[in-house]
């Protein structure tokens, strides 16, 4: 599967952006050669102790007016259902190099409140713990991943935590468990050993992390059938230090974590608009997410090298757009406007992920409720579906779904003062249903165009699905008009034995193949 990646011209690009405007993309799918199977993980979703992340997007409490089951918002928890969420990363982020487990179980009445240091400096009640956390999970269907303390914790700490959450039989963790009203253990898919060690999660260098890391895997043991894998915490950006010390230094490590956010500016002082912004910020907001793709490409071999059984995965557990907070609300918050520039990030990383599914087996979005690229954003008792809910709800058929061979021919450029990105980005794969899925993304925000798909050995009599697009690139819903941007039905046949789809500007299109 071929995903294209951001192309400097410095010359000739009118040229270029001229001739592409006239010519028609081709797209054939080797349906004869299945790839890797898209890991279902790679649509995981992560909710952290950050805003309104969890507490009121999330969790209301049992004795709120507003619907819940458990404490949980029913509104909420109903929609990421639809999206078949696989996975949740919890309690975060740099949230997780503070928190003490013990502080989250128990009566909620009799829980410290501590201060939540990294978001806000706001107060943290402890409400959503272990026990909380995992009704979640068993609501959603999801498997759960649990993100460990190492910057202030310790290896007792982490190897308690797991044994309270996985023993079986007269220990006492486990009897504290039943207690606190789970007799039987939880299943916890991952477990990591930290977050951002090199950053938020204690600055430190990939060596001493490795070594952190072996000394608190040695402890952390549980009953074979339930045992976690464990996720060492690695770099982000163009640094491929620590995925190559991790790979060779650590032991037991099911996956190595990988940071990247895209930033219109590529300033963290000024990041850029969510609304509102010139089409200059639309195009360098494509252009630096698909730089997701050499990122991937640049540990991908660093792990070819080091790990040839490719036992290692590579987790992209931390990704999405982070822009300039919204006025008005608290810094710390990280609240942004979501709109249809954001689904086209994330269809655009979502093929990219797809083509290295053989070590990308795991992505956590950043994050589900009301924090950064969200799922969903709520006010109150109100909530509103973001384009980036379309457009994961769109993608739902390739979990788990086995990747084929995409060649792009002829592919168009978009592109603004001397510089482009590929018009068309596409990815296939065929699902668990038995139909192939087609997935393309137009990012020019200005002209539509016309894709021919051919899958070689097979005709192709229609094409059905849907399309994600608007009028404005800024295109988002509001709790007045919560379905201003939501997908719309679309079908095609063939004619003359030609299949011919015309993907609209600025738009995300998901469709089954009919042969």
């Amino acid at each position: 599967m071929n995903v294209f990646k951001p192309t400097a011209l410095a010359f000739g690009i009118l040229a270029m952006l001229s001739a592409s405007a006239f010519a028609q993309v081709s797209i054939s799918i080797d349906t004869a050669k299945p790839g890797a199977v898209i890991n279902k993980n790679v649509y995981g979703q992560f909710a952290e102790h950050l805003g309104t992340g969890i507490y009121e997007g999330l969790w209301v409490g049992p004795e709120s007016k507003i619907p819940n089951t458990k404490g949980w918002r029913n509104d909420v928890v109903g929609a990421l259902k639809e999206l078949h969420v696989p996975l949740v990363r919890w309690p975060g982020g740099c949230f997780a190099d503070e928190y003490h487990w013990r502080d989250g179980i128990g009566a909620r009445k009799n829980r410290p409140v501590k201060v939540n240091t990294n978001w806000g400096g706001v107060p943290e009640s402890n409400a959503v713990g272990t026990h909380e956390f995992f009704d979640l999970v068993e609501m959603l269907g999801a498997d759960a991943y649990v993100n460990g303390n190492l910057g202030t914790g310790t290896p007792q700490e982490s190897a308690e935590w797991v044994e309270y959450m996985t023993s079986t039989g007269k220990s006492t963790l486990a009897e504290l468990r039943a207690k606190n009203g789970h007799p039987q253990p939880f299943k916890v898919a991952y477990f990591a050993i930290g977050n951002e060690a090199w950053g938020c999660g204690g600055n430190m260098k990939p060596a001493y992390y490795a070594n952190l890391y072996n000394h608190y895997a040695t402890f952390i043991k549980a009953p074979k059938d339930v045992r976690p894998k464990l996720i060492a915490s690695g770099g982000n950006d163009y640094d491929t230090t620590w995925t190559d010390t991790l790979s060779k230094e650590t032991r037991d490590t099911d996956g190595i974590s990988f940071h990247y956010y895209t930033l219109p500016t590529d300033k963290w002082d000024k990041k850029g608009a969510a609304v509102g912004f010139p089409e200059s910020e639309w195009y360098s907001t494509v252009s630096n997410t698909l730089r997701m793709e050499e990122h991937i490409k640049r540990n991908v071999a660093v792990l070819d090298k080091n790990d040839p059984q490719k036992k290692i995965g590579f987790y992209v557990d931390e990704w999405g757009t982070w822009y300039d907070v919204e006025a008005g609300t608290n810094p710390g918050f990280l609240f942004q406007r979501n709109t249809l520039r954001d689904a086209v990030v994330a269809a655009l990383n979502f093929n990219i992920f797809h083509a290295h599914a053989d070590r990308v087996r795991m992505t956590n979005i950043a994050q589900m409720v009301n924090v950064l690229q969200a799922m969903i954003i709520t006010d109150k008792d109100k909530m509103l579906l973001t384009p980036t809910y379309h457009a994961y709800k769109m993608y739902v058929p390739f979990q788990d779904a086995t990747s084929l061979p995409v060649t792009l021919s002829n592919n168009t450029t978009y592109g603004v003062n001397g510089r482009g990105v590929p018009g068309i980005s596409a990815s296939a794969a065929r699902a668990r249903d038995g139909k192939v899925y087609v997935a393309l993304v137009n990012t020019n925000p200005h002209d539509a165009t016309d894709v021919t798909l051919d899958l070689p050995g097979r005709g192709v009599s229609s094409v059905r699905g849907q399309v994600l697009t608007a009028d404005a690139m800024d295109a988002h819903n509001t709790f007045d008009k919560p379905q201003a941007i939501k997908p719309a039905p679309f079908s095609a046949s063939a004619a003359g034995g030609k299949m011919t789809i015309k993907v609209p500007a600025k738009a995300v299109m998901v469709v089954s193949v009919e042969g």
